[in-house]
């Protein structure tokens, strides 16, 4: 999944409801338009610029490419919003030319979400405005096993950051309880980042080892029962798995 993560809903341009800067949008739409806005209402803007779009869907195909993917699919609501993600779709239709060795197509975001749930094996690499990214990114880790399995990177022209797609869980903290692969996994995707592929197998092998045994996995991979272990326990089990790789 790539997702694009600097604008849509998520850049916060709000309006809060019975502000004056509000009452000052719903003139102006009033006046635009001659559509009227309700005086009690709330307003965020979904703002989608050429730019980001083609910066994402670039990226999207070009990491196809380095890793040998074979089909982008680009995620949207073109056929109700068709001035703003109408503007995504068409902006990835247009750089989509310049990559005919991989396979394009598009799919509305609702119909993505069932094709999903019922044959997600059909996808290869999902491109997305950012609240889609956002909301189908969960939809995808259910797939795989939980957020405690799905590593994330965000990624600048300069600076790149790496961490679990779940974010903090404070409530947890100290607990010894919650998975530690996703952040782990993120782990992975920064040594792949920064070119040390050999290190990044090795981890991303060793915690596919210990998750294949099924024997030191915490509680959210143990959903028929069973025993789980805590999360230093998986740390320590995939730390052997890796000496073990190492001749150790």
């Amino acid at each position: 999944m790539v997702r694009e993560n600097t604008e849509d809903l998520y850049a916060g341009i709000e309006f809060e409801r019975g502000k004056a800067e509000t009452a000052k949008l719903r003139k102006l739409v009033a006046e635009a338009t001659g559509d009227k806005v309700r005086e009690d209402s709330a307003v965020s803007l979904k703002v989608i610029s050429e730019t980001a779009s083609r910066r994402i869907v670039r990226f999207a195909f070009e990491y196809a490419r380095a890793n040998k993917r074979k089909k982008v699919t680009a995620v949207h609501k073109a056929n109700i919003m068709k001035f703003s993600d109408g503007l995504f779709l068409a902006t990835a239709r247009e750089v989509a030319k310049e990559y005919n060795d991989i396979e394009f197509e598009d799919r509305i975001v609702d119909n993505l979400c069932m094709q999903l749930v019922k044959r997600p094996q059909q996808f290869d690499l999902l491109v997305l405005p950012n609240l889609y990214g956002d909301l189908i990114s969960d939809l995808c880790a259910g797939l795989v096993g939980g957020l405690g399995l799905a590593p994330g990177a965000n990624l600048g022209d300069e600076i790149a950051v790496f961490e679990a797609t779940h974010g903090s869980a404070p409530k947890y903290k100290g607990q010894n309880k919650v998975n530690p692969m996703s952040m782990m996994l993120s782990g992975v995707m920064m040594l792949k980042h920064l070119g040390e592929v050999k290190a990044a197998d090795r981890l991303e092998k060793a915690i596919a080892a210990v998750i294949a045994e099924g024997r030191n996995v915490t509680y959210d991979m143990k959903p028929g029962g069973g025993k789980a272990v805590g999360t230093s326990q998986v740390a320590e089990a995939i730390i052997e798995k890796m000496g073990e790789s190492n001749g150790q």
